[in-house]
């Protein structure tokens, strides 16, 4: 499922790619640019300042999209292409979408 999303969208200068990874517990986003291979921005739901919140892990999510978000335009990204990573556009994975689009990040 992740290659037939990877296919399509991928991250370049301009417009990286905001790949997503959700596992049982956590939740992990990060802005790449697939041109050179590099890491823009990261934020996962285990950084400390997100992981001393409470709340559920829909809200948690919206936290890490924000925080993924901040980092990205402090590096000087405001457009971005979103790789939900085969995961449906649903629940945690909407969440850290929205959570980014407050933050300021366009997609």
């Amino acid at each position: 499922m992740k290659s037939r999303v990877r296919k399509i969208v991928s991250g370049t200068e301009t417009r990286p790619r905001l790949s997503v990874f959700r596992s049982n517990k956590e939740i992990y986003a990060q802005v790449v640019d697939d041109v050179t291979g590099k890491t823009i921005s990261s934020a996962s739901s285990r950084d400390k300042d997100i992981s001393a919140a409470k709340g559920s892990k829909a809200e948690i999510a919206t936290l890490v999209g924000k925080s993924v978000a901040e980092k990205a335009l402090k590096a000087g990204v405001d457009t971005i292409s979103f790789d939900r990573g085969g995961y449906l556009y649903h629940g945690r994975v909407k969440s850290l979408a929205e959570g980014a689009r407050e933050a300021g990040l366009k997609f």
